[in-house]
Parts: structure tokens; sequence; C-alpha cells
């Protein structure tokens, strides 16, 4: 079996494996996911990249993988990762990037941080989607010290708490008692978030498929949807994950806009016995 080339990026600590698929597809079994995916006898990553071809206007077709093995319809960090190496790759100003929640686009600014149009949130009930009629606004599930989310969908669902304090909340204990709550029928990315002394947002992120991570893209926008919601920010403001922070905003058009850093880390090849799922 071949070796298969890859990069490790990462945005704020949210790493990636990502690979080149254009020209040849990998194929990859759940358990080479998971073997990849183990930090101790792998390569070690949050979420699994393909480029894949694609048709119109989109530069590449971007398929998610979680460390479990599942597939995501959406990675906000991801996008930005790849959205440079496109741009580094063409010499674009902007690269569209197909995703199975749609089309993102993504441009680079000032200091070299990526900015992604994620698109408009999902609010309804059954586009979360939740398994029962729900206000979404203000979700009836208490889990441990955890209560009344606010449900939106960003290509993902999310479910996000505002507690007094984030630091707090025992997320290792709870974010998967949440995750799987029956109201999920797709699961949920968990977010428990509070407001910080100066009226920035502190994120901590348990994510459906992966756990607890550094940062997740996906989950500041639906915090960012929600604090505005709640009357906690306006059209814009800055959100400190475990890895660092994210400028966010809503634009006039409705559309969430994540900017960020992003980072190469390394170029690698996967061995042999990984894709035969040994780790």
């Amino acid at each position: 079996m071949e070796r298969i080339p890859f990069i490790k990026m990462h945005g704020l600590g949210n790493d990636f494996v990502v690979i080149d698929g254009r020209e040849q597809l990998p194929t990859l079994s759940a358990s080479a996911l998971r073997a990849i995916a183990d930090r101790h006898r792998g390569v070690g990553y949050d979420q699994l990249i393909v480029m894949e071809p694609t048709q119109g206007e989109a530069e590449i077709f971007m398929r998610i993988y979680n460390a479990d093995g599942s597939e995501a319809e959406a990675c906000g960090n991801a996008t930005r990762c790849v959205a440079q190496l496109l741009m580094r790759e063409t010499g674009k100003e902007a690269v569209v990037i197909e995703t199975r929640a749609g089309m993102l686009t993504g441009n680079e600014i000032g200091g070299g941080d990526i900015v992604i149009d994620m698109g408009k949130p999902k609010l309804d009930w059954q586009q979360i989607p939740l398994a029962m009629p729900a206000d979404t606004a203000n979700i009836n599930l208490t889990i441990g010290p955890l209560r009344n989310p606010v449900g939106v969908n960003m290509g993902n669902p999310h479910a996000v708490f505002f507690v007094a304090d984030a630091e707090a909340i025992d997320l290792e204990k709870w974010g998967p008692i949440a995750e799987t709550d029956p109201l999920f029928p797709e699961k949920a990315n968990i977010s428990v978030a509070s407001e910080m002394a100066n009226g920035d947002i502190r994120l901590r992120v348990w994510e459906r498929g992966v756990g607890i991570t550094l940062a997740c893209g996906s989950a500041a926008c639906a915090t960012m949807v929600a604090a505005n919601i709640r009357g906690l920010a306006g059209k814009s403001a800055r959100l400190h994950l475990n890895g660092g922070h994210l400028d966010m905003r809503i634009g006039e058009n409705g559309h969430i806009f994540m900017s960020g850093a992003v980072a190469t880390s390394y170029n690698g090849e996967l061995n042999p016995a990984l894709l035969e799922g040994a780790a």
C-alpha cells in the first residue's frame, strides 16, 4: 500500500490532517481514520480533511472526518486552513470551498488572518435538528449545571449554554452527556460560554465525535449568533477559546464571518499500517 502525503495544520490549536485527493481519492476506513487520529500511535487530529475535485465555482470539495471516524458537515477552522492553502496555491485573493454545509468563501486580511463567510445560521427546531418542537432561543433542557441552551445549526448542530463562568464547568463530564441527549437525533456540538469583564466572550467547546478541542470555528459562529439572540453581544464580538481568539461578525446579509490565525505544522506521509487501521 502506498504512503499518502499529508499536511498537518491548525487554527488556534484545532488541528487537522489535510490530504490532497484531487488526483486520487484515498481509501479511508473508519478504523484507519481512528488509527490516524490516535495522538500516541498515529498522527493525531481533531478532523481529517480530504480536498476532493468538484464542479462549478468552488476550488475543491472539502470532506471532513471526525476523530471517531464519523463524517462532519462543517468545520470553520479547517475551512480557514484549506482556504489559506488554496490561496497560496492559486494566487487568488478569495476562494470558494464546497462542503456538505454549502459553499463557503474565504479570503486573507491584515496580519495574515483568514476570514470565512460561514453563511446564514439555521434556527428552526427542524433545522438544528431537534427531536421535538421547541423554542430554539431558549430550549427547555437541563443537564447538570447546564440549562436552557440556544440551538443553532451552522452546517452542523450546536447547543450553546450560557453560564456564569465557563471555566468552572466540568466539560469532560457534562459535554458527552449533552452531546448524546435524545433531544439531538444527530447529536450536537456543546458550547459553554460566559461574558468576560471587558465584554468579550469566553468559550469552551465539546465537539461532537471528537471531545474537548482547543478551538471550534462553527461553535464560535453558533455562539456569536446565540449571544446576539440573548442580548449579550451586538453584531460583532471577540471570542476567547482555549487555543486563542476568533473575531466574529454578523453581516448585513445575516451571514456569519469568522476570522483568525492559521498555521502549518509540518508535512508528512501516512504509514501504510495506519491506513490498514493499525495504530
